[in-house]
């Protein structure tokens, strides 16, 4: 369709037509036998309403959604598309590692390769857009969130948002296969007070712009065709109130042209917030902020009209926010091809298909973090009786919350395939004990808890793992949270395992220290107690559709594990939010023994954390050597001018590795204070025994920018240390200084 057809449909949509556009409803709305419930129930759309809506969202199936763009179609004057929409976060049905554990990898590339192929599988269930990446900064682990962000890195963070916005829409979202991406939530929504979902926000503007902004940033320079509003406040203002962060931030300073939709029932919580008084109000303030589409609440379908015609709200911002869901629609190619890609028979070709688990496989393969090993890993292949013991080690939901359409058919659990796979050892598997209490009220978007012990079920099965346990030359336990434990509306005030998970681990260690824990969950927990009593320690995350695979291989040694983590693990939830991105403060904690009260230090536990960011371990052991730079000055005045940082890596083992080379850099002196060290690259390698690489970091004036003290995003002439090591505790300095001539 070209661009002036668009406006003349534009000028021929009456004024409810083009309301309607703006209308998200769910997909029950539209299905002859649903039942409508909860907030769908209470929101009392009309029949009309219905249909005229624009958009619907958390549906799929090729089937189910040709029949509703049907209906869509011959409901509207104009017989405009819809589009649909659909939380898609860590794959289809395909499920990659949750985002976090994607984090993990260092491998931007296989994050690309994973939203394509979610996207591949999207497509042809229906589907036009999804709501990822999601690009919030995440810093503190109570908050249940931090399972679909990407860690606590503003540079890893930005990295990963271009990839995944790349892998969705490539080139051109119009061609098969491709969905649009939705960037996330806008804006610091990772950043809650007490890390309590749906809480306020409180940053200075200079951190909100530094730290938190440059990945929404990325997705927009990306090409994303959507944002989401954050439910949170910014200054004192809800985001999706907030006029000066979306048309002068978003808009203007970041240059998005696409479509800003609300987040769930956002528009009509401006109420709730205090900021409007009733539906007139937040529509007012929701459509003068510049947001486009208003999700599962019906203030503009019920009162935009009225403030049309009293003059309270111009019909130009109706009209802007109408074009930019139709430039959209045509974007995607809807109003040639309405169902898209939408095809039973590619469901069946496309979706689970070997290339996907493939993927999927080596997604979590990379993603998957030896956190303590003292040599008891790999395990043996022959001669070894091993039991496998706990919650997980029967379990096939290895799957986030956010896996909306996962099934743990696709899936397999570790006793399924660990027997096949290496036969030559003998293997004990037990359950052991509930994931959490049977009485937890846990309940998710796509599931609720199902407990597989009462109390008394419980005791004996425990008591079970503890003589298999003693028999066994090595005990596996399988741990880790329940996939509804974290996620959206799941916040913490402790990050530690279940209480009884935490009891078979003492219970085991009292007859057997043979112990390798591995951990699936979704957020950084406190492992002390994991740490002191395990011999080894694995962080699985949740793995995926193919997790039971990684583990396993990982677990024998045929996979080398080589994640490293992308948000650090708190030593106590007395830490959070921590990151490795601190500042010293003017009372800096000195070296560890010395004794100094007056310093910026806890009584009772370190400031460190207990695994940082960057962290991992390897079956290989790599050696660094002969760091240099090319010289000691660099000219900013000169954009051309570079820097190079060199360093050799050294493969030392007898076993083949993937190291996560890592670059930061630390400006001495800044107008104002700067943090003590930033990740400014980083490179992964393939290192065969005894194999050295020389890898090579270009320095630029750009990367050493920051909002100066008079909030100018710009570099200043000084000192730089430059780190470039295993992880972010590196301590090997190079200085050099940036001259402007």
């Amino acid at each position: 369709m070209e661009k002036k057809e668009i406006v003349q449909l534009l000028d021929d949509m009456s004024m409810e037509e083009k309301i309607g556009q703006l209308l998200q409803l769910t997909g029950s709305y539209f299905m002859d036998d649903a039942v409508l419930t909860g907030p769908e129930a209470e929101i009392g759309v009309t029949d009309q309403e219905i249909a005229l809506c624009g958009s619907v969202l958390s549906i799929h199936g090729a089937s189910d959604l040709m029949k509703i763009q049907d209906k869509i179609m011959k409901s509207q004057p104009h017989h405009i598309p819809a589009l649909f929409m659909l939380d898609v976060i860590h794959g289809f049905r395909t499920v990659f590692p949750v985002p976090i554990a994607q984090g993990c990898t260092f491998n931007p590339e296989l994050v690309k390769e994973g939203a394509s192929i979610s996207a591949k599988e999207t497509a042809v269930s229906g589907v036009h857009i999804t709501f990822s990446p999601m690009s919030d900064l995440c810093r503190d682990a109570r908050w249940g969130r931090v399972m679909e962000g990407t860690g606590e890195d503003k540079y890893l963070n930005g990295i990963y948002t271009k990839a995944m916005v790349e892998g969705y829409q490539g080139d051109d979202i119009k061609k098969p296969y491709k969905v649009g991406a939705c960037v996330k939530h806008f804006a610091a929504y990772g950043l809650p007070e007490a890390g309590r979902e749906y809480n306020a926000v409180e940053v200075s503007n200079r951190t909100l712009f530094e730290d938190y902004l440059p990945a929404y940033e990325e997705g927009v320079k990306a090409g994303a065709v959507s944002v989401m509003t954050s439910f949170n406040t910014l200054d004192r203002i809800p985001s999706t109130a907030n006029c000066k962060l979306m048309r002068d931030v978003l808009r203007n300073k970041m240059g998005f042209d696409g479509v800003l939709i609300s987040d769930y029932g956002a528009v009509m919580e401006l109420v709730n917030h205090g900021i409007a008084e009733d539906a007139k109000e937040a529509a007012k303030l929701a459509i003068k902020a510049g947001v486009d589409i208003e999700m599962m609440s019906r203030s503009y379908v019920s009162e935009l009209k009225g403030l049309i015609e009293q003059g309270e709200v111009d019909q130009k911002l109706l009209d802007e926010a109408v074009m930019r869901v139709l430039i959209l629609k045509n974007k995607l190619g809807l109003f040639e091809k309405p169902y898209k890609d939408a095809s039973v028979e590619g469901e069946k070709e496309v979706i689970l298909c070997k290339e996907h688990r493939e993927a999927a496989r080596k997604c979590a393969e990379e993603s998957l973090v030896l956190l303590e090993n003292d040599g008891i890993l790999p395990l043996h292949t022959q001669g070894q009786h091993i039991a496998f013991i706990g919650p997980y080690a029967d379990n096939k939901e290895l799957f986030g919350a956010w896996a909306l359409m996962a099934d743990g058919n696709d899936a397999n659990a570790l006793s399924e395939i660990v027997p096949a796979l290496y036969p030559n050892n003998g293997y004990t598997f037990e359950h052991a004990c509930n994931i959490v209490p049977k009485d937890s009220l846990l309940s998710g978007l796509a599931s609720t808890l199902e407990t597989k012990y009462n109390d008394q079920e419980e005791a004996l099965a425990m008591d079970r793992a503890v003589e298999k346990a003693a028999a066994a030359d090595v005990v596996v336990l399988m741990l880790g949270e329940h996939r509804l434990q974290t996620g959206e509306a799941a916040a913490v005030g402790d990050i530690i395992l279940p209480k009884k998970q935490l009891e078979l681990l003492d219970k085991i260690a009292r007859v057997n220290q043979n112990i390798v824990t591995v951990l699936f969950n979704g957020r950084p927990l406190d492992l002390r107690e994991i740490k002191e009593k395990s011999k080894a320690v694995l962080e699985a995350w949740f793995p995926g559709t193919e997790g039971a695979y990684a583990v396993m291989d990982a677990l024998f040694g045929k996979v080398n594990p080589s994640g490293r983590l992308s948000m650090s693990f708190p030593y106590s939830v007395g830490q959070v939010p921590v990151h490795y991105d601190e500042f010293a403060t003017g009372r800096p904690k000195g070296e560890e023994g010395e004794q100094n009260k007056f310093c910026s230090r806890y009584e009772d536990i370190p400031n460190a954390p207990l695994y940082p960011f960057g962290y991992g371990l390897s079956y290989s052991e790599f050696s660094y050597s002969d760091r240099c730079l090319s010289k000691q000055k660099l000219n900013g005045s000169k954009n051309e001018d570079t820097i190079e940082a060199r360093v050799t890596v050294t493969n030392q083992s007898e076993v083949p590795g993937m190291e996560v080379v890592q670059l930061y850099i630390q400006d001495v002196k800044g107008s104002v204070v700067r943090p003590k060290r930033e990740l400014k690259g980083f490179k992964k390698i393939f290192l065969k025994p005894q194999e050295s690489k020389t890898i090579i970091f270009t320095i630029t004036e750009k990367m050493l920018r920051f909002y100066d003290i008079d909030m100018e995003f710009k570099s200043e002439p000084g000192e730089f240390r430059i780190y470039i090591g295993h992880d972010s505790l590196e301590t090997h300095a190079m200085a050099f200084h940036l001259v402007k001539e």
